[in-house]
């Protein structure tokens, strides 16, 4: 079968590899849509945390089921997707409740080879019905999960400001699941066009840019001088993330869905005095992907409206560069293999 790895940061090599064999407790999928996140794009620029190389990137996957063992209920021949957060099942975190952040995650892609490949074999208990989606739908509910686990973290109620900062695909999940919650969204980025882009396609009634000089007196403003109950941070920006603090209401909670390598910074007094909470968010859980699944069917976030640029599998090497200059307007990239 077909691999794409990256050997090292900003180097691609296609390689003809073994097609895995059924092994117990496991599934084969044939890969059919992979979507390209920014934690590939990361791993290509050399500054994605906790990753190695040489590694086969990818999670965001649809593909057909063509063999499995110990996994009732699915069907040879089905759409589906899987949980590529592989957990350990004992552990702290995983007693708890709590498998999206295991001490021993392995994530696909990330800590072990993903899904840029022709096949790929996943853990059974992994496994994701496709519900009648389409391929491209399957693939997009992983980063929609991400965003809906954050907002499930905030405790999204409804008619408070939320504020969404990174109109990346990470950030537009946010704002979709934060919006289905029933909160006010407020989209933060920038990048005008992304800022526009969240007017057109996801109704936002209210965007910053975050160059301006007087973002916060436009939150003032939008928030009837109450500032945001909830910020949500979907850059992994050090800079973005540190400079938020000061936009949190009094009593608001800040949680961060982006990752960086440094070291946060800010203000004690300031954060005392709100009465702050901040809070990460890592991964997302079974609960909020069969939550993605059943709004999309309802038809209450189409995340397709995400994929600008399409590619097949074999050329993924000679575009990939081109989707990390943000002049190609690169929202979603959707790779497709026969």
């Amino acid at each position: 079968m077909k691999v794409l790895t990256c050997i090292t940061p900003g180097t691609f090599e296609y390689s003809l590899g073994e097609k895995p064999k059924l092994t117990k407790g496991n599934a084969i999928i044939k890969i059919k849509r992979i979507g390209i996140c920014g934690t590939d794009l990361h791993a290509y620029e050399g500054t994605q945390p906790f990753f190695s190389y040489p590694r086969v990137l990818g999670h965001e996957l649809a593909g057909e089921l063509v063999e499995f063992d110990e996994a009732p209920g699915f069907e040879v021949g089905e759409a589906v997707s899987f949980i590529p957060y592989f957990n350990c099942g004992v552990c702290i975190a995983c007693r708890s409740g709590k498998p999206n952040c295991c001490t021993q995650m392995q994530v696909c892609g990330v800590h072990v080879h993903g899904g840029m490949a022709e096949y790929l074999s996943v853990p059974s208990y992994s496994l994701l019905h496709g519900e009648g989606l389409s391929f491209d739908e399957i693939a997009l509910v992983e980063p929609l999960a991400i965003g809906a686990h954050g907002v499930r973290r905030a405790g999204v109620s409804p008619g408070e400001f939320v504020l969404v900062i990174g109109a990346g695909p990470i950030g537009l999940g946010t704002m979709e699941f934060a919006r289905i919650a029933g909160g006010k969204v407020i989209a933060l980025d920038i990048n005008d066009s992304r800022l526009q882009f969240c007017k057109d396609k996801l109704k936002v009634t209210h965007t910053v840019n975050a160059l301006s000089t007087n973002v916060t007196e436009q939150l003032m403003e939008i928030t009837g001088g109450d500032m945001p109950t909830v910020i949500i941070d979907a850059t992994g920006s050090l800079k973005a993330i540190n400079n938020a603090f000061q936009y949190m209401a009094h009593g608001a909670r800040y949680v961060l869905i982006g990752l960086q390598k440094g070291d946060l910074s800010f203000s004690h007094p300031e954060f005392h005095k709100r009465e702050g909470t901040l809070m990460s968010s890592r991964n997302a859980t079974r609960e909020d992907f069969e939550h993605v699944i059943a709004s999309m069917k309802k038809k209450e976030v189409d995340p397709t409206t995400y994929i600008t640029h399409r590619v097949v599998f074999e050329n993924v090497k000679n575009e990939f560069e081109h989707w990390l200059n943000p002049a190609k307007g690169v929202i979603k990239a959707m790779v497709e293999i026969n």
